[in-house]
Formats: C-alpha cells, structure tokens, sequence
C-alpha cells in the first residue's frame, strides 16, 4: 500500500501541474481569439466570460487525459533516471504488478473524465448554445448595436440599426454590402427596412436576418443603371467567423440519454465519442507506463517524443472513425476497434519483453535437446 500511495501522489501530482499549465495555454489561446471577435462586435461582450465558463469542462475533457498520459512519463521516467524502479523491481515489484499499482489512479481519473464526457460537457454546451441563440436573453448575441454603424469582418458589410428592443427586434435597419461580380467589377447592394430579427435556422444552426418592409438598391457605382426591389420579408443569412465562438457541432450540447435512445448515426457516433474519451484513459496510462523506461544516460525525456505520436495517432484514429461512421462509413461497429488496435498495442508493450525472453529460453532448450 506504501508503495501504491507513493506511486499514485507522484503521478497524480504530475498531471495536475501538467493539466494546469495545459488548460491556461488553451483558455488563453481561445478567449484572445474569441475576445477579437468580441472587439469588432461579431459577439456581444458580457456573453464571452459565461460561454468560456460553460465549455470549460469540455476542454477539461481532453486535457486532464493528456495531464495523465505526460504525467506518468515525467513521474516514472524520474523513478527510472533515480534508480528507484530498479529497487522496486528488485523488491518484487514486475511489470505486471506496476501496471495494477498504475491502472488505480487511471481509472480514477476515468470516471472523473466519464462525468464530464457524458453529463457536464453536454450540459455546458446546451446552456453554452442557450446564450449564444437566445435573443431575448440580456447575454444574447446581436448582429447589430444600436444606433451606431457597424461593419463585419466576415464580410464587407456596414449594418444600422436605430433601436433594438429587449425582445430582439430591430428598427430603421440598414445594411450596405460590396461585392464583386463575376467580371470583378465592384457592386453596390444597400437594403433598408422598417424591422428586422435574428432568426435561427433550427435544422442546420444558421442564423439568418429577417428583414420587414423594406427595398433593396443594387448597382454599380458611379452607372445610373441600378435595381429597386421591395419586400415585405427578406431573409440574409449571417456569416460566422471560421474558428469562431459559434462553430460548435449541435450534437454535443445533446443529453447522453437522448443521444442513447437515438438511431441517427451522427447521435451514435457522438455518444461513442463521449463513451470513447474515459474508455482511453486506462489504455494510455500502461502506453505511458511502458514507454517511461529509461536510464541515467538517456535521461526522463528520451521518449517523450515517440509518446506523443502515439497518443496524437490514438486520438486522431478516434476523431477520423467519429467523422466516418457518422457519415455512413468507415468499419462496422463505430470506434472501438480503435480501442482494440491500442489495447493490444499496450499489452505488446507490456509483455514484449517477458515473451521474447520464454521465446529465447524454449529455442535454447529446444536446441540443446
């Protein structure tokens, strides 16, 4: 039990230092992109800080794994270089047996990564997508600020609006948009109308502008010839940035138990997903255990490098089988023949050695019989 405490705190203790330094890299790198767009008004200011909080866990997800997985490289590898593995090996300590000692903080850190993957996560990002499309919400995003001109860096677009009520709608709109034609001539569309609202396509996630009452000037600059058409509604969709705070696929702000009742083959391949993320952990801790082999003269990180393909290499196997099997392709059964390609993996790992070791020994006695 000594033993297991020891190796436990030390692995434990790695990886949350790891998955700290980790998820500030990650937080710091989307809240400057996200807090750009906030900046040229493509996301309204006080809903950035709830949405980063809301999606937290799903970052917490994916990193607290890789936490683990680097953590036990760095807290063996120092046992190693340290010589420490070499007194418990020879206290009666097999690769086996180390294996058993590792797979307790792995499956602990499973089940904390399985409450995310299937409960918190979907959670967060069902409340994450109720503020972003949510118009009557004081956290709403609006296309538009009031009384003010603004231009859109999606598209070259300049947008007024003289009031917006609480309920989202908007009055005295204008939008004034270049574009060019197939020539690359530069052309001229301006559109006025006496309202407009936000409107979300429920289907696909897009949101569109509904505009009431108005016309549409389009034309050349400097050329008489332009055309006029009035409307009683017409609808512009709203382009998002690429990368943006809105890309998130729909599906994962879906309860597990929807996603568990459902047939659709993209819910069945969201909820392997969210099975698949707890269901790695214990495989790439024996991964890490067996590749965190060292000595004095190599040093800690000598394998770093060939880890990190490997678990690049298992998540990215995961994520192409999640893409092909929601599409209708792929190999039957979804993603757990990936979990069955690196399980073996590890367990070659593992007993490598002490089969090629048998091996020998029976050629040996083989031909001396």
């Amino acid at each position: 039990m000594r033993i297991l405490r020891y190796l436990t705190r030390e692995v434990l203790t790695h990886m949350l230092a790891v998955s700290f330094v980790l998820l500030v890299i990650i937080i710091s790198g989307r809240f400057v992109k996200y807090l750009a767009e906030a900046a040229v008004g493509d996301l309204a200011a006080n809903v950035l800080l709830p949405v980063m909080f809301y999606r937290l866990p799903g970052f917490l997800e994916l990193i607290i794994p890789l936490g683990l997985f680097i953590g036990i490289l760095m807290s063996y590898g120092r046992l190693y270089v340290e010589s420490e593995m070499v007194v418990l090996s020879a206290c009666g300590v097999s690769p086996s047996r180390l294996a058993r000692y590792t797979l307790v903080p792995a499956v602990i850190v499973s089940v904390l990564v399985g409450v995310l993957s299937l409960w918190v996560t979907p959670m967060g990002a069902s409340r994450s997508e109720a503020l972003l499309d949510d118009p009557e919400s004081s956290q709403g995003l609006h296309a538009m600020a009031a009384g003010r001109f603004q231009s859109r860096r999606a598209s070259d677009t300049v947008s007024y609006a003289q009031r917006i009520d609480q309920d989202g709608t908007m009055y005295s709109v204008f939008l004034s948009q270049r574009e060019r034609d197939s020539s690359g001539n530069l052309r001229m569309v301006v559109t006025v109308a006496e309202e407009a609202e936000i409107i979300l396509d429920g289907v696909s996630g897009a949101r569109y502008l509904e505009l009431r009452n108005g016309y549409r000037y389009s034309g050349y600059p400097g050329n008489m010839d332009y055309d006029i058409a009035q409307f009683d509604t017409f609808g512009e969709m709203l382009p998002e940035p690429e990368g943006g705070i809105r890309t998130a696929d729909p599906v994962d702000g879906r309860a597990t138990s929807r996603l568990w009742a459902s047939d659709s083959l993209e819910d069945r391949a969201a909820l392997q997903w969210r099975l698949s993320i707890p269901l790695m952990v214990p495989i790439v801790a024996v991964i890490a255990m067996c590749l965190s082999r060292t000595d004095h003269r190599r040093g800690r990180y000598a394998k770093m490098a060939p880890a990190f393909l490997i678990y690049l290499a298992y998540l990215m196997l995961l994520a192409n089988a999640r893409t092909a099997f929601a599409e209708g392709g792929g190999v039957p059964g979804g993603l757990w023949w990936v979990h069955c390609l690196f399980a073996l993996v590890a367990l070659a790992m593992l007993y490598g050695d002490s089969l090629r070791t048998r091996f020998t020994y029976w050629r040996r006695n083989r031909a001396s019989a």
